[in-house]
């Protein structure tokens, strides 16, 4: 909900919980008033008639108070805009003019002027109704005419946000790198900056887009938290500083340096990406699950849809793909109870090693002489989903495609060409190349009952362009592409992949179904992960494997299968192990793990997210909730897992949340109803596990009678 006090120079947006006002100024200065619990549009104007406070020397009154800080003038903070002529005119900075305001229910656009540089820059602001994430981006236009000097952007951040002022600020964020993605860190802010972010041409393994923000006291489930995410799939940065008066801001945008973001000729415009913000009282877990109720909601395609159960024969085949040997996988899985069947890497073109065939998108001939029909029929008639593995963006210098068009990948023509993994990268900034990965990928979706399409990116950009960041055009190509796919195919689903967790943001969620958490399926090592992605990316979108043990993540650890399943349970279920060593046994233990999941899976996949203990060292456990009322779940999913128990000690009770404490709950087992259990005694004494020794691990599912 958008209000507007103070003669239509103040506005308020509200949400279900928290409000976030910001006002004009007589010098058109547009000031930040207040994010935080929920107020009334008086509060805010009177918010906005506090007399100015003293500013000492060398100090500026418009820092930390500035709701999107620009460069020049009176402000030393870093600046979200920076703009000057491509000619070298009119220097660097801006000075703004206001222009004028549009509302509706759940938008507000503020738009300036800078008379100098003929920039137009709009402010957009949206909050959706019954959500606390505000979404913001900007927009910068050229408004000059024929003969005017391009502009060149060094820097178009999509937000600035302002945290009030607080005695210490603790800064928690997510950082890893390949196999050890989203590893949750948290440290106090001092004063300065701290900056995350990628300048790899992709959101990386080293950092996602996310920050948050608490008093240092905040915990699971009380304490104030600010968050913040960017919905971009390129290079990034997020600038968090905290300045001498203890006020706190960040900034954030596309593109990680200044030396320039886009060059924009007379009549050109650009929209940076959504920097989504959120405040709660309720603690971290109560951000968390505002955040998966927005993506579900407003972000991810069709989110409402549970994921299926997949098998991808990466793992059993690596590039030796045999069209026998794919169906006896198929077959195995399908007995398991498996949904979707995916072929990986090797199925394409001389692709029979890591160093050839990259971008040639059609059938080995050796492998698939009929092409995939063939198999896809087959695998469809086992009653599962067909799909397949493909990176449009990579290209292997020994391949038909770079034989043809050299010129189409990232490049200097005066200096070398950078490999990685015998790959070089796709320029999709540019239309021809975009032409022809849409004319393949199209072609080879009509060409078979293909349901699904893991989208892999294995190699970070390394050629700088020559005025611009070059990852902006390749990423807007890249939307541009995927939107295309969608449209002309609705019912095939995509994965986003990047070696694993090298690309997943708002930005690509907001195209793909779900995102490959991380190559390392060790069940162990993965808990630490999908706890840190769980901060801010729901169960529903995050993929987890069970494969064999040891793996090769991890070649000295043994664990069993309950273990692999109940940690993979935490996610979109997949089973990536070679099938045909499995022996009868496994695979049929295997199919009732996979039948539970089935049973668990809206609530794993849609519900709430309450951690019940952080994996550490020991016992953890997350717990999942069903239910239209918030404090009185109908159905509760809890997995819980213990590393090792030490010294014979007992192990605590796990006390469940959001019960309804009046109740009672089956204990669902075989998805038959069993032992009866008092939600007070849940609640209060806590759930008993009867877990023990090491890697062991249980799900427990509870119904409300």
């Amino acid at each position: 909900m958008v209000e507007v006090g103070g003669n239509g120079r103040i506005w308020l947006l509200s949400g279900e919980h928290s409000s976030y006002a910001l006002r004009l100024t007589r010098h058109d200065e547009l000031l930040h008033l207040h994010w935080g619990p929920r107020l009334a549009l008086a509060d805010a104007e009177a918010l906005a008639a506090e007399p100015p406070q003293r500013f000492r020397s060398f100090e500026s009154r418009l820092d930390g108070r500035e709701e999107y800080p620009v460069e020049g003038g009176p402000r030393f903070v870093r600046p979200a805009l920076s703009v000057r002529a491509a000619d070298g005119g009119g220097g660097r900075g801006s000075e703004w003019e206001f222009r004028g305001a549009e509302t509706d229910d759940e938008v507000l656009r503020l738009t300036f002027r800078d008379p100098v540089h003929r920039l137009g820059v709009t402010l957009h602001y949206r909050m959706r109704a019954g959500s606390d994430v505000l979404e913001r981006w900007a927009t910068a236009v050229h408004e000059g005419g024929p003969g005017d000097p391009a502009l060149d952007l060094l820097r178009l951040d999509s937000a600035a946000w302002t945290l009030p002022r607080a005695d210490r600020r603790r800064l928690s964020h997510l950082h890893g790198r390949w196999a050890a993605e989203s590893l949750l860190a948290r440290a106090e802010l001092t004063p300065g900056e701290t900056v995350i972010g990628s300048r790899r041409g992709h959101t990386s393994h080293r950092h996602l887009p996310w920050v948050a923000l608490d008093d240092g006291t905040a915990g699971e489930e009380h304490g104030e938290v600010y968050g913040c995410a960017l919905a971009w799939s390129g290079s990034w940065r997020i600038a968090v500083q905290q300045l001498d008066d203890g006020v706190v801001q960040a900034v954030g945008g596309a593109g990680h340096d200044d030396s320039g973001l886009v060059r924009l000729a007379p009549g050109e415009s650009y929209t940076a990406p959504v920097f989504a913000g959120l405040y709660t009282g309720g603690g971290f877990g109560a951000a968390s699950r505002a955040w998966h109720a927005w993506q579900l909601a407003h972000v991810v395609p069709d989110a409402h849809t549970p994921r299926p159960v997949l098998y991808n024969s990466w793992e059993a085949t690596k590039f030796d793909v045999e069209l026998d040997h794919q169906r006896e996988l198929a077959r195995r899985a399908a007995s398991m109870g498996v949904e979707l069947f995916v072929v990986d890497d090797g199925w394409f073109g001389a692709r029979t090693h890591a160093k050839a065939g990259l971008g040639d998108w059609t059938p080995n001939p050796d492998r698939f002489p009929e092409g995939l029909k063939p198999l896809a029929d087959e695998v469809h008639g086992l009653g599962m989903h067909f799909g397949i593995w493909v990176e449009p963006e990579m290209v292997n210098p020994d391949s038909d495609l770079y034989r043809a068009h050299p010129d189409w990948v990232h490049h200097r023509p005066d200096r070398r060409r950078t490999e990685f993994r015998h790959q070089l990268v796709l320029d999709l900034g540019r239309p021809e190349v975009r032409t022809y990965l849409w004319e393949q990928l199209d072609e080879l979706l009509r060409s078979a009952p293909i349901d699904y399409v893991k989208w892999d990116f294995n190699r970070s950009l390394t050629e700088p362009g020559a005025h611009t960041d070059p990852s902006l055009p390749h990423v807007q190509g890249l939307y541009g592409l995927l939107d295309r796919l969608r449209a002309a195919h609705p019912h095939v689903a995509f994965e986003s992949c990047s070696g694993g967790g090298g690309r997943i943001d708002l930005g690509i969620l907001s195209r793909t179904d779900q995102v490959w958490t991380s190559d390392n399926t060790d069940p162990l090592d993965r808990l630490p992960i999908q706890h840190g992605i769980g901060q801010i990316h729901p169960a529903r979108v995050t993929a987890a494997w069970v494969t064999d043990s040891p793996n090769e993540q991890m070649q000295d650890r043994v664990s069993s299968l309950r273990y692999r399943f109940v940690s993979a349970m935490a996610g979109v279920l997949g089973v990536g192990g070679d099938l045909a060593r499995w022996s009868g046994e496994e695979l049929a233990e295997a199919g009732r793990w996979v039948e539970l999941y089935k049973r668990i899976r809206p609530a794993v996949q849609l519900g709430r997210l309450y951690r019940l203990r952080e994996p550490q060292e020991g016992l953890s456990a997350v717990q999942y909730v069903l239910g239209d009322d918030p404090e009185r779940a109908d159905e509760v999913v809890v997995l819980a897992w213990l590393q090792a128990q030490r010294y014979n000690e007992s192990l605590p009770p796990l006390r469940l949340a959001a019960l309804d404490t009046a109740a009672e709950y089956e204990v669902l087992a075989g998805g038959e109803p069993g032992e009866v259990l008092r939600g007070a005694v849940l609640a209060h004494r806590g759930l008993r596990t009867g877990l023990h020794g090491d890697l062991d691990a249980t799900v427990v599912h509870l119904r409300r009678r």
